[in-house]
């Protein structure tokens, strides 16, 4: 289609968490931080029954601790109901350039992760923030040294040795046991 950007070329930057009131609006999680620069990276993209389209945002603001938004085309209720979950997508020429070891972590998201001595611990499966560091949740999958799900912290240099985004793989220093 055109005007949308091939999906590899897209950023996760959040997703409609639900509808709000009854004229078509809805709660929109954010992936950015402050969560309000969500909106300095449109036009958002979707896909929805795997086909890519566009979402404009006509009108946001804060409501309470959260984002409320208007979209283009999301007149009641209904419509905006079956927004929910929906994942937002931005083009990455619309983000910041990031420093040299510095991801994104949509970036991270389905990478696999080795132990140094090649063993296969699981794939990313999400990212969490906690007070001191992020962590990587990495699940199990075909392959891997048993069926645990882990918390891998993001310490990039002491835990964190290589991560090759080409070969959608990231190298921990970490004991498999802990």
């Amino acid at each position: 289609m055109a005007g949308i950007p091939s999906p590899d070329s897209l950023v996760e930057v959040g997703h409609i968490q639900s509808a709000y009131g009854i004229k078509g609006w809805v709660w929109i999680f954010a992936n950015t931080d402050p969560l309000t620069n969500i909106f300095d990276y449109s036009p958002w993209y979707a896909c929805q029954g795997g086909v890519w389209r566009e979402v404009r945002v006509l009108e946001w603001r804060e409501q309470g601790k959260g984002l409320v938004a208007c979209l283009e085309g999301v007149q009641d209720r209904n419509s905006s109901e079956a927004l929910k979950g929906l994942k937002l997508w931005a083009s990455r020429s619309h983000l910041p350039k990031l420093e040299e070891g510095d991801y994104y972590w949509s970036d991270l998201l389905d990478l696999q992760v080795f132990l140094e001595d090649g063993r296969l611990l699981g794939q990313v499966h999400s990212m969490m923030e906690t007070g001191s560091n992020d962590v990587l949740v990495v699940r199990a999958v075909a392959g891997a040294i048993d069926g645990r799900e882990r918390l891998v912290p993001w310490l990039p240099g002491q835990v964190v040795k290589l991560v090759d985004l080409t070969a959608r793989r990231i190298v921990v220093d970490w004991d498999p046991d802990f």
